[in-house]
């Protein structure tokens, strides 16, 4: 299937409005591919907050955060979780602030730094992270279940090639 075959703004639901709806059939392929990307992300993202709102009472930087500690059970620096979940160090701290007020992750001072600390999940935090990651995956399985498994690899493989692009770009290696 072409893009020209793809459903377009102008053939689209037009109670529906979004960024695709910028682009007409005129614009250049590329900025209709674009914003056919965004528009999904921001869909799949939507959904999910959605989800973990009214499933767990959460949101989207505490469950990025608690996943980011469940896959370093060693403990993550405040500066470390920043880095990795690309916010600001005043928001890490407020969020972490508030999860250990709620007994899912604590502090403890890092013996190779008497300056720092680690972040880690509690028993408690490790419990409730793994029935919301579990809710998560089912939650995306559902939201992908519109294509098959062919499919799923074809666009895995596409965006790959655009993600080795576009890394080749920011190294000055194009």
């Amino acid at each position: 299937m072409t893009l020209e075959q793809t459903e377009t703004p102008s053939n689209a639901d037009p109670d529906i409005i979004d960024h695709e709806t910028r682009a007409t059939d005129a614009d250049h392929e590329a900025l209709r591919v674009w914003l056919r990307l965004l528009t999904c992300t921001n869909i799949v993202e939507s959904r999910l907050r959605n989800q973990l709102r009214t499933g767990f009472d959460s949101t989207l930087p505490r469950f990025d955060l608690m996943a980011q500690l469940d896959r370093n059970p060693e403990g993550l620096k405040m500066r470390e979780l920043s880095r990795r979940l690309m916010v600001t160090g005043g928001n890490v701290t407020g969020l972490t602030d508030k999860l250990v007020e709620e007994g899912l992750v604590e502090r403890r001072d890092d013996p190779r730094d008497r300056r720092a600390y680690t972040v880690h999940l509690t028993p408690e935090g490790k419990r409730l992270f793994r029935q919301m990651a579990s809710s998560h995956e089912n939650w995306v399985i559902e939201l992908f279940a519109g294509l098959d498994h062919d499919e799923k690899i074809q666009l895995l493989d596409l965006l790959n090639r655009l993600k080795r692009h576009l890394t080749a770009l920011d190294s000055g290696a194009s």
